[in-house]
């Protein structure tokens, strides 16, 4: 099998920020190919009535000090909680379906992050989705017209639906073939099981 890992994520994902931020930078350095794919959580979390933080303020206490805490030993920037949850309609989610498609996924998403955790702004919100395309230098009416057409949503659908397949509950989960491995924190065992893959 190639030496490759799918990072599927969803962007209003709150863990899956240590990973946007990472991920890449760590599977290059293992000579990994990381491959981009945006899927909805959301729908797979609605259909397995699995909602993780909202309503639940201990857990979600809990959730925001444990990623100041990652984020700092891990040396990513954390400027304290930013406003959750964010992209009720799912546009930023289809903008990164596009870049998926076109390869500018990590660019965007890596910009839709900063722009949520430190900027404190909801990437899926029109303005902000302009901005950001924007300062990625893309035209930004195409961009939006393609990630609301039927072509990309279709795409986004399907990723959703390989997700659902593979068993996948949550962002952001990795997977290589079959074997899946959810969460940050598991990024790592999941580099040394394709190192392992290579080796069988």
């Amino acid at each position: 099998m190639a030496r490759r890992l799918d990072f599927f994520f969803f962007i209003g994902s709150t863990y899956s920020y240590l990973s946007v931020s990472r991920a890449a930078g760590t599977a290059q350095a293992r000579g990994v190919d990381l491959v981009w794919r945006p899927f909805s959580v959301r729908t797979l979390m609605r259909e397995q009535n699995n909602s993780p933080f909202v309503g639940k303020p201990f857990k979600m206490r809990y959730m925001w000090r444990d990623l100041e805490r990652r984020a700092k030993r891990l040396g990513i920037a954390f400027d304290g909680a930013p406003p959750y949850p964010i992209d009720p309609e799912e546009l930023a989610n289809r903008v990164a379906t596009l870049a998926a498609l076109e390869d500018w996924c990590p660019e965007f998403t890596q910009a839709a992050y900063k722009a949520w955790f430190l900027g404190k702004q909801d990437p899926g919100r029109p303005a902000v989705v302009r901005s950001i395309l924007d300062e990625l230098g893309q035209d930004v009416d195409r961009c939006l017209a393609a990630a609301n057409a039927d072509a990309v949503r279709d795409a986004y659908a399907a990723q959703t639906d390989r997700a659902r397949e593979l068993g996948i509950f949550g962002s952001p989960t990795f997977a290589h073939g079959t074997e899946i491995f959810w969460g940050d924190d598991r990024l790592e065992d999941a580099l040394a099981w394709v190192d392992d893959a290579g080796d069988s």
